[in-house]
């Protein structure tokens, strides 16, 4: 039986690529997206704030990007199966007890604080299984050699088929089974994910101990020593702010500036899951043809302009539909930079590698919370307009560089 990811896997069959890999990512990529999408509306539900949800936002986000100081090293060391069945247990945990503390606390001081306390915790968790996810998927790339793209449009696939599902799912469930039903449905993927997480196909020398800030330089060395992949990461951690003040702020544009439900906003990252999966499915398809670069490039062109527009939309729908092209230009990114980075990043650093571009690309989405938390909401259309030409800038520098530098070429084509 041929494998999907080439003549390199015909030892390994199908079933084991979709059982031991795509199976537990899906479910992962579920309960990441319910909760990243579902919290801050609960928040917005819960306080009526929409300081207190840029907040949580910013808080939701804060112990994740402290969870890449050790969550890589910790891959590394102990592998991706113990971390990611620990992180999941623990998410399922911290969300079953909100679950059966928020509807007994009445709206106030003590629901505030379980809320954020929600966000800050189910933020590290999930971005401990996240890495632990996601460099079993690199293990795999890495192995598929120059068919590494095809592995990863699989994995992004099924990112992107829970973004389709899980905002939507999280904002009908709190508009309709409330709090504890919502939270119940992020417990049942996070404990699927637990018990189906994937077993290491290869199983390497445990690494000696190591401190944190050593970690961190590992992974910030090899960056360095990688300058295609460095510049690429650039380009998508600028872009990132204004993705995530878009993110940070739909609950309150929807919500509070256009009238519309909860269930609304998750819809708006619905379509655009959609969006951007189809773009994903087409960039599989031209990566073959033309190559990293022009595929690349394009994609950046396509969100650039779709964040300068958001700013002067004030229907939902029109914002509806730029949010969408926003996400298909990213996805067409996502599969650029997932490509090169399980090819270029060697094998023995590559958690504490992926780790540290995961923490640089997340760093600008706590400052979005902060943006939303003291901006005002009637003032969000310009700073978006600034974030949106930043954006811009940074991905034309970053794309026009790895155009014009000879020696990186062959990385693209």
């Amino acid at each position: 039986m041929r494998s999907r990811v080439g003549p390199r896997h015909a030892r390994r069959p199908v079933p084991t690529l979709v059982r031991g890999i795509y199976l537990p990512r899906s479910t992962d990529a579920a309960a990441f997206a319910m909760a990243s999408y579902g919290i801050p509306l609960l928040v917005l539900a819960t306080t009526d704030s929409a300081a207190l949800t840029g907040f949580a936002f910013a808080l939701e986000w804060v112990p994740r990007l402290g969870a890449f100081a050790f969550v890589g090293a910790l891959v590394d060391r102990h592998g991706t199966t113990a971390v990611l069945r620990s992180a999941s247990a623990g998410r399922a945990l911290v969300v079953l007890a909100a679950a059966f503390i928020l509807p007994t606390q009445a709206a106030g001081l003590d629901a505030t604080v379980t809320v954020m306390l929600l966000a800050a915790s189910t933020g590290i968790l999930t971005e401990c299984s996240y890495i632990a996810a996601e460099t079993a998927g690199g293990v795999v790339s890495r192995e598929a050699g120059d068919r590494a793209h095809r592995v990863q449009s699989v994995l992004l696939g099924i990112d992107q088929v829970a973004m389709l599902s899980g905002p939507a799912l999280a904002g009908v469930l709190l508009q309709w089974a409330g709090t504890a039903g919502m939270l119940m449905v992020i417990c049942v993927f996070s404990l699927l994910t637990s018990v189906l997480a994937p077993r290491q196909y290869h199983r390497a020398k445990p690494a000696e101990p190591q401190p944190v800030l050593k970690g961190l330089h590992t992974g910030w060395s090899t960056l360095r020593s990688l300058p295609a992949l460095g510049w690429l990461v650039s380009g998508l951690t600028v872009s990132n702010l204004t993705v995530g003040l878009l993110q940070a702020a739909a609950p309150v544009i929807i919500v509070k500036q256009l009238g519309h439900s909860t269930a609304d906003v998750g819809l708006i990252w619905s379509v655009a899951a959609v969006a951007s999966l189809i773009a994903v499915a087409l960039c599989r398809r031209a990566i073959d043809r033309f190559g990293l670069w022009p595929v690349g490039a394009v994609s950046a062109t396509i969100a650039a302009c779709a964040c300068l527009a958001v700013s002067f939309t004030d229907t939902y729908g029109s914002y509806l539909t730029l949010i969408a092209v926003l996400m298909a230009g990213e996805g067409g990114m996502t599969v650029v930079l997932r490509t090169l980075r399980s090819r270029l990043i060697p094998a023995p650093v590559f958690g504490a590698t992926l780790s540290l571009t995961i923490l640089l690309l997340l760093l600008p989405f706590p400052l979005a919370g902060v943006l939303v938390a003291t901006v005002p909401p009637g003032q969000l259309g310009h700073v978006i307009t600034i974030c949106a030409a930043l954006q811009a800038l940074g991905l034309f520098a970053a794309f026009a560089r790895l155009r014009t530098t000879p020696a990186l070429r062959t990385s693209f084509a």
